[in-house]
């Protein structure tokens, strides 16, 4: 009850502040904002994302710590590809993921990437 009204937002860390910032400016093409030494990210749902500084005690999340819904994963894909976005295949599932790295069986259509910290991302194409 205390925070139903309240507004919530996600927060992940990054070892290099201005190099995110660049990554998800330039990159993703997101609304990036700063303050404080930190990163808030403007998302087209209305939300906002906290991107901090942890340095070297930085450990990239080892899930995904944000999902970008898209119409066209294809189209996505190949245009993150061509800005130097890698796709992840992750062991276990190599025969069930594209060459492009859309994994293609079961949920929706769905590729991860990760940023400069090596955090996990993804884009989806919801069904």
């Amino acid at each position: 009850m205390l925070l139903k009204d309240s507004q919530a937002f996600s927060g992940f860390s990054v070892d290099d502040v201005p190099r995110a910032h660049e990554f998800y400016r330039d990159t993703l093409g997101l609304s990036v904002s700063e303050e404080y030494g930190m990163l808030r990210l403007s998302l087209a749902s209305g939300g906002t994302v906290l991107v901090y500084p942890k340095g070297e005690e930085h450990v990239p999340a080892t899930f995904t710590v944000l999902n970008f819904a898209v119409e066209d994963i294809e189209t996505t894909v190949d245009a993150l590809t061509e800005r130097g976005v890698t796709f992840e295949r992750y062991s276990g599932m190599p025969t069930e993921t594209d060459a492009k790295g859309i994994f293609r069986r079961g949920g929706p259509l769905i590729a991860w990437f990760k940023d400069p910290a090596g955090n996990i991302l993804s884009v989806l194409q919801p069904d």
